[in-house]
C-alpha cells in the first residue's frame, strides 16, 4: 500500500512539472463547462514548441563523384546514409570479348573469384577476414561486364579495397582451384539442362540467334566441350589483355569520396598485376552484329519435375527483334515499351501493381487460358538491344501460339492509349526507384554507368526522361524495330513450330498472321 501511494505521488510531481512547463493550468477542467479555451483543431496549442518537419525534394542529396587516378583507374562514389557500405571493381569484360579465345573463360573467372591470392592462403581466410567486419563478397559476370562487390562495415573499408584489390590483380589460379572449378561448371550445366525454368536457357539461345557467332550472342555459359581446354596459361592471358586499370571502376556506396580514393591509390595505383605487363592493343574492339536467326532444341520435356507434383509437358518459344544500346535516347522508350509489354505465368498472383493490367495478360493470358506464359523481355548493350517475348504453351498448339506472338508485336506499333502508357511510365518509375533503395542495387547502377559512359545519370534525371515518352515515341521506335529480321528460339517437342520464313512473313505483314497452311492428309 505504501509503494502504491510512493508511485501515485512521484506521478502526480510529474504531471505538475509537465503542466508548469507548457504552461497549462493543473486546475484545468475538461467538461462542456470549462475554462479550457475555445481553440480550433487548426491553431497551434499556445506554449507548446513549433514542430520542424523533414522534406524532401525526390533528388538525392548527394551526386555521385568520379576521379580518375594516374593509370586511368575511374573511383566512384555515392554517399548514403549508413554503417555499413558496397565497395567493388567492376571490370569491361565478358563473354562477348571471348572470339580469340575458347569461350567460358568468364564463367570460370566468376566461380574461382575471391579464392586463393597472394595474400590471402585460401577462400575462407578471405571469408574470415570479412566476418571481422561483418562482410560479405560476390562476384558477377555478365556479357560485358565481370562485377567483384563487397559489403562491410564503413570502418573496414581499408581491408575492403586491399582484399579487393588482391582477389582481382593477385589471384593464384592454383591447379586444385581450376579443377574444382571445372566440377562446379559441369554442375551448372547439367542443372540449366534440368530445371524446370528454362528462361536462362531460352536467353542464352536467343542471343546465339540474333548475334550469330559474334560479340553479345558467343556463350555465357562454359559449353560442355571447352571444360577441359581451359587452364591458368589460358585465363591468364585473357587477364592481360582485359584486366587493365583503363577497363575498371572501384564504385562504392555509403563511403566519403575522399576515403576510397585514398584507399584507390595505396592499393590500386602502382600495383604489378600477377600476370605481369597489361597488353591493351589486343582488345576485341568488335561492334555487335544483329543476324537474326532461329535456334531450336529438341527436347523431352514431358518429365522436368523436381518433386512429385508433375508439371504439364510444354514447349518454349521465343521471338525477338532488333532495338537500341542503352548510349542512345530511344532506350527509355524502348523500356517503357516493355514495360507495356509485361506479362508473366498464367498462374501469376496479385493486382494492378504486379502487372494485370500489361498487354500480355489483357491480350494474351486471360483470353488464351491454354498458354502458360508469356512474358516480355529487353537486354540492351553498349552497341545493341534485343525485345523479346517469351511463350509456352502445349506442344500441340505451338502454331497458335507463335501467331499470336507475333500479332502482338504487330500490335505494338499501333497508338498507345493514354491510360495504358501512363500506367506504364509509372510502373517504370516505381520499379526503378523501389530498386533503388537497395544500397548493392545503387552500386551497380554507379558501377555500371560510370564503366559504359564515365558518368552516371541520377534517378530523378531518368524519370523525367521517362515521363517525356509520348505515344508517338512507342510507335516510332516500334516501326523501327519491326523492320528487322525476327530472332526465334524454341526449346521442347517442335512438331508443331513454323518454319523461319513463316514467323518472318508474319512479322512483316499487316496483322501478324501466319501464312495458311493447306494439308491433304491430317
Amino acid at each position: 500500500m505504501a509503494t502504491h501511494m510512493s508511485s501515485c505521488r512521484s506521478l502526480c510531481l510529474r504531471w505538475g512539472r509537465v503542466h508548469r512547463r507548457f504552461g497549462i493550468t493543473g486546475d484545468r477542467k475538461y467538461s462542456s463547462g470549462s475554462r479550457y479555451p475555445n481553440i480550433s483543431l487548426s491553431t497551434p496549442l499556445p506554449g507548446i514548441p513549433k514542430p520542424a518537419f523533414a522534406s524532401a525534394d525526390g533528388h538525392e542529396k548527394y551526386e555521385t563523384r568520379i576521379t580518375t587516378l594516374e593509370n586511368g583507374l575511374k573511383v566512384a562514389s555515392q554517399n548514403k546514409f549508413g554503417q555499413f557500405c558496397t565497395v567493388g571493381i567492376l571490370v569491361n569484360s565478358g563473354s562477348r570479348y571471348e572470339a580469340k579465345y575458347p569461350s567460358g573463360i568468364a564463367h570460370f573467372l566468376e566461380k574461382l573469384a575471391f579464392s586463393s591470392t597472394a595474400q590471402y592462403g585460401s577462400k575462407d581466410e578471405i571469408l574470415l577476414t570479412l566476418e571481422k567486419h561483418g562482410g560479405i563478397c560476390d562476384c558477377q559476370t555478365s556479357r560485358d561486364t565481370t562485377m567483384y562487390a563487397v559489403s562491410a562495415e564503413v570502418k573496414g573499408l581499408d581491408t575492403v579495397v586491399s582484399l579487393l584489390s588482391d582477389a582481382v590483380l593477385q589471384p593464384r589460379l592454383l591447379d586444385d582451384e581450376i579443377e574444382m572449378t571445372k566440377m562446379v561448371v559441369r554442375f551448372e550445366l547439367e542443372d540449366l539442362n534440368m530445371r524446370p525454368d528454362p528462361e536462362p536457357l531460352l536467353t542464352e539461345m536467343i542471343h546465339a540467334a540474333a548475334y550469330r557467332d559474334n560479340t553479345v550472342g558467343l556463350p555465357r555459359f562454359c559449353p560442355v566441350g571447352n571444360v577441359d581446354k581451359i587452364n591458368k596459361e589460358v585465363l591468364q592471358n585473357y587477364l592481360r589483355t582485359y584486366y587493365c586499370p583503363e577497363r575498371m571502376v572501384l564504385a562504392g556506396v555509403g563511403i566519403e569520396h575522399e576515403q576510397l580514393v585514398e584507399c584507390a591509390r595505396k592499393y590500386l595505383l602502382d600495383v604489378k598485376p600477377v600476370w605481369g605487363t597489361s597488353t591493351v592493343s589486343r582488345v576485341d574492339l568488335s561492334v555487335a552484329q544483329y543476324t537474326g536467326g532461329i535456334v531450336k532444341m529438341e527436347k523431352d520435356m514431358s518429365d522436368v519435375s523436381l518433386g512429385p507434383t508433375p508439371i504439364p509437358e510444354l514447349t518454349h518459344i521465343m521471338i525477338g527483334l532488333e532495338t537500341c544500346s542503352f548510349l542512345e535516347n530511344d532506350f527509355i522508350p524502348f523500356a517503357v515499351l516493355n514495360m507495356m509489354m509485361g506479362g508473366g505465368g498464367s498462374f501469376s498472383a496479385g493486382g494492378p501493381g504486379k502487372g494485370m493490367f500489361t498487354r500480355l495478360y489483357l491480350n494474351v493470358l486471360n483470353r488464351h487460358h491454354w498458354m502458360y506464359n508469356a512474358t516480355s523481355y529487353h537486354h540492351s548493350y553498349e552497341d545493341s538491344g534485343l525485345l523479346c517475348i517469351h511463350a509456352s504453351a502445349d506442344p500441340r498448339q505451338v502454331r497458335e501460339m507463335v501467331e499470336i506472338i507475333t500479332r502482338e508485336f504487330i500490335q505494338m506499333a499501333g497508338n498507345a492509349g493514354e491510360m495504358e502508357l501512363e500506367r506504364a511510365k509509372t510502373q517504370l518509375k516505381s520499379m526503378l526507384m523501389m530498386n533503388l533503395e537497395s544500397r548493392p542495387v545503387i552500386f551497380e547502377d554507379v558501377g555500371r554507368q560510370v564503366l559504359s559512359t564515365g558518368k552516371r545519370k541520377l534517378p530523378h534525371e531518368l524519370c523525367d526522361l521517362i515521363s517525356n515518352v509520348t505515344a508517338s515515341d512507342i510507335k516510332r521506335v516500334t516501326t523501327k524495330m519491326l523492320r528487322s529480321k525476327p530472332s526465334v528460339a524454341a526449346l521442347g517437342d517442335l512438331t508443331e513450330l513454323p518454319s523461319y520464313e513463316h514467323i518472318q512473313a508474319a512479322l512483316s505483314s499487316k496483322d501478324g498472321r501466319l501464312p495458311r497452311m493447306y494439308r491433304l492428309f491430317r
